[in-house]
């Protein structure tokens, strides 16, 4: 077992983030009837940016892969396995000692947002479409990540 790096932590940019390793989150994504959809956590009021919807994810462990990462806490936050995805393209964003990397994956079976098992770090979970999420109220990274994320999203869904 990897060991934890739990704990907040200060950038080159003053900011102060969650995971002294760093951070990950997986960004699934399929196919809708209105172009990419995205697969959106609803954080729990009591988490760092709570009530703003994001990514499942979290703190990286010491060794820990970007991947395992996003793996391990989507797993834990949605009881999602390893193998209900495909992994795809990776986003980092590099703050300077510290950095979230975004890794994309597309469902290998069908996912239904009402059956995913919520942990207690979110109190909802459901698939945007990504022409809609000028509307919702975003977790700040996910929100200033989306202009990286939006090409990677169109190439994954030629």
């Amino acid at each position: 077992m990897l060991a934890s790096t739990d704990g907040w932590t200060t950038c080159a940019q003053g900011h102060r983030h969650w995971g002294r390793a760093g951070a990950a989150g997986l960004l699934l994504h399929r196919d809708g009837e209105q172009g990419p959809e995205v697969l959106l956590q609803h954080r729990a009021l009591w988490s760092h940016h709570g009530g703003t919807w994001g990514t499942p994810g979290g703190a990286l462990h010491a060794g820990e892969s970007a991947a395992d990462g996003a793996l391990r806490e989507v797993h834990e936050e949605l009881g999602l396995r390893p193998e209900d995805v495909v992994l795809g393209a990776r986003s980092v964003d590099d703050h300077g000692g510290w950095a979230y990397t975004t890794v994309l994956a597309r469902p290998a079976r069908p996912i239904d947002a009402a059956q995913l098992r919520l942990d207690g770090e979110s109190t909802g979970v459901a698939w945007w479409p990504l022409v809609g999420l000028v509307d919702v109220d975003l977790h700040p990274g996910l929100a200033s990540s989306l202009s990286r994320l939006r090409p990677l999203l169109a190439d994954a869904a030629k």
